[in-house]
């Protein structure tokens, strides 16, 4: 489903002349319009994608998961002011879906363990100090931090900071995951092995199936492999549709490991 058909920035001629507004990318955009469920935004660090698909929530007012809602997240700032200058045309609104950063994931999966280990902390405290009391009273007590804590176990949630092999991130998306949403993510890969990368593609092919669009930002030729996804090159201004084997990111990773003494004969 292709919930959000196009967006173009309108009335620049009125715009500030600073950051977002003087981007390269900004000044020749003539337009997008999305022609398939599963869009990437491809270029190197730097090109203005990034930028974009945080516009594009700000302009949606999508939620942001991991992090402060758009109005409180001063790193939207540049973002929001651009918003008000996106028109975007939509085949069905809908405000379910959410944004995602991998900065964000990180900051959250410390956070819930921050929270965590707070809790146990408390926890033992109360134990101490109802050491001598009844038992009903020391059960009375210990509720409510045991019955947050087992939520965050029943949830995962209490695992957030060990993401090492990405299981959490994958978990924390299925969870937040509902149908007929806009998915907008900024380098997903980022807490993700080559394995785990694929398994996001497999959730990401259900969701489509159950009539989700995405947006996404991305490194990853791995990510950018997905059928019939549309490829949008930011290395090149105007912007403009790419095929998979003409990517530099495909050209480069392809070359390294077909031949990587070739590269790393010139380091």
């Amino acid at each position: 489903m292709i919930h959000l058909r196009s967006l173009q920035v309108k009335n620049l001629d009125n715009s500030p002349k600073s950051y977002p507004f003087n981007l390269p990318l900004i000044q020749e955009l003539p337009g997008i319009t999305f022609t398939a469920p599963v869009t990437f935004f491809v270029g190197e660090n730097g090109s203005g994608k990034s930028t974009l698909i945080e516009t594009i929530a700000a302009a949606v007012g999508s939620i942001v998961v991991g992090s402060e809602n758009i109005q409180q997240d001063i790193t939207m700032k540049p973002a929001k002011h651009l918003a008000n200058y996106l028109q975007l045309v939509w085949n069905k609104r809908t405000h379910k879906g959410f944004f995602l950063r991998a900065e964000d994931f990180f900051g959250y999966a410390k956070k819930m363990g921050q929270i965590r280990a707070e809790m146990q902390t408390d926890l033992e405290e109360v134990q101490n100090q109802t050491r001598n009391r009844s038992l009903l009273a020391q059960n009375l007590a210990k509720t409510p931090f045991q019955r947050e804590l087992n939520e965050m176990k029943q949830g995962k949630t209490d695992s957030l900071d060990h993401i090492s092999h990405g299981e959490s991130f994958l978990h924390l998306f299925q969870t937040r995951f509902v149908p007929d949403g806009l998915y907008l993510l900024d380098e997903p890969e980022a807490p993700l092995s080559p394995l785990r990368q694929l398994t996001l593609l497999t959730l990401i092919k259900q969701m489509v199936a159950e009539n989700a669009q995405f947006i996404i930002a991305t490194h990853s030729p791995i990510l950018m492999a997905f059928p019939e996804a549309e490829i949008l090159n930011f290395d090149e201004i105007p912007i403009r549709s790419i095929a998979f084997d003409d990517l530099q990111h495909v050209e480069i990773m392809r070359g390294f490991l077909n031949n990587p003494k070739a590269y790393l004969n010139h380091l």
